[in-house]
């Protein structure tokens, strides 16, 4: 098959969550003999801060975010069996949501695919002229990176013909073990940008905790965060570019995992950092949620915590060793069972020999 899709950034991880998701499905996608173009807008600095060069599975095309560039870039995506509106760009979203489901045929299948579904959901609740509402039941299939059965049911009641969730996952080509840097050889390290319905619970989760054990050291990273009040045993070092991301992973005691409230609350939505993380061996300390069993076992392949005292007692008793024992764990699981080759297959499966998806157009 030959997909398009149009999504924030393949080749940039700069305010970018989802690019660790475009990367590794498509690139498995690719593997899978299926072709690939990549859709993506000049917009937000990415293009400066790219991390990746064009990969050779993918030809990305980056359009100026104006109607003369969303029209070429929309007559680029025309000989595509499946387009793809990855939900999130961050510019002409609405324009593509339209467009896209316009460029549906008896020979092309048109897909929304949600990377923030529960942001989406609440949204469309929040506002009953919000277009998505007429749109959904247009679209051939909805795709979500998480959510189960909650945003399932939600978009079923949308008028979804096909809902189903494509969960984050493992390329073990891109992480994986490195050896340990120093300057990451930290008590407790976090990756996260700053956003809105995830500050709080960085603050609950990570700051309070530093606060309280003044003798370890924490390690911050991503962007927004320079402004914001922290303890001294935290060192924040703002953007922390992909190609760091092992070296962060391996190197630190064990590394937290922070949903947003938004993917908290709707459960079973495992972020990039959680596999990126387990594929370097790191050992996982997250904030509780519905469905985390589904992916890693707690105790075993993941710790768990419901709140900054949580935190701070299993750093106090987590040593070297049982922090190895549990990344070790959590690696050889995500390896067997969660895979971007996994997933890949799955989204083929689901595509394949549907034609029913077909019938209404």
């Amino acid at each position: 098959m030959r997909f398009a899709f149009f999504g924030s950034s393949l080749v940039s991880a700069y305010w970018n969550g989802a690019a660790t998701y475009y990367r590794g499905l498509l690139k498995a996608l690719a593997a899978r003999g299926h072709a690939i173009a990549f859709f993506e807008p000049d917009a937000f600095e990415r293009q400066a801060h790219r991390d990746m060069d064009d990969p050779d599975w993918a030809k990305v095309t980056v359009f100026q975010p104006d109607e003369a560039g969303l029209a070429g870039a929309l007559a680029g995506a025309a000989g595509a069996d499946v387009i793809v509106k990855f939900s999130g760009v961050g510019v002409l979203d609405r324009e593509l949501e339209e467009a896209v489901l316009q460029m549906r045929r008896p020979d092309r299948i048109a897909i929304l695919w949600d990377v923030d579904a529960p942001a989406t959901l609440d949204s469309i609740a929040a506002d009953p002229s919000d277009p998505l509402r007429r749109q959904v039941p247009g679209y051939d299939a909805v795709f979500t990176y998480g959510g189960g059965d909650a945003v399932v049911n939600a978009y079923r009641k949308l008028g979804a013909r096909l809902c189903m969730p494509v969960y984050n996952a493992l390329d073990p080509e891109t992480h994986h073990p490195v050896e340990k840097v120093e300057r990451f050889a930290v008590d407790l390290a976090f990756l996260g940008n700053r956003l809105p319905d995830r500050e709080a619970r960085v603050e609950e989760f990570f700051l309070a905790p530093a606060a309280a054990l003044p003798d370890r050291r924490f390690l911050l990273g991503g962007s927004g965060w320079a402004d914001k009040p922290m303890s001294a045993n935290i060192d924040y070092v703002g953007h922390v570019y992909t190609r760091d991301h092992n070296a962060l992973n391996a190197s630190a005691l064990a590394v937290l995992n922070i949903n947003r409230e938004s993917m908290a609350r709707y459960g079973a939505s495992p972020p990039t950092r959680i596999f990126e993380a387990a594929g370097a061996g790191a050992c996982i300390l997250s904030d509780r949620w519905d469905g985390i069993e589904a992916f890693l076992e707690p105790g075993a392949e993941i710790l768990l915590a419901s709140d900054g005292a949580e935190v701070a007692g299993h750093l106090r008793a987590l040593d070297p060793e049982r922090a190895r024992s549990i990344g070790d764990a959590a690696r050889r699981r995500v390896l067997a069972s969660h895979t971007y080759a996994h997933r890949a297959a799955e989204v083929e499966a689901a595509l394949e020999g549907r034609d029913f998806l077909r019938e209404a157009v």
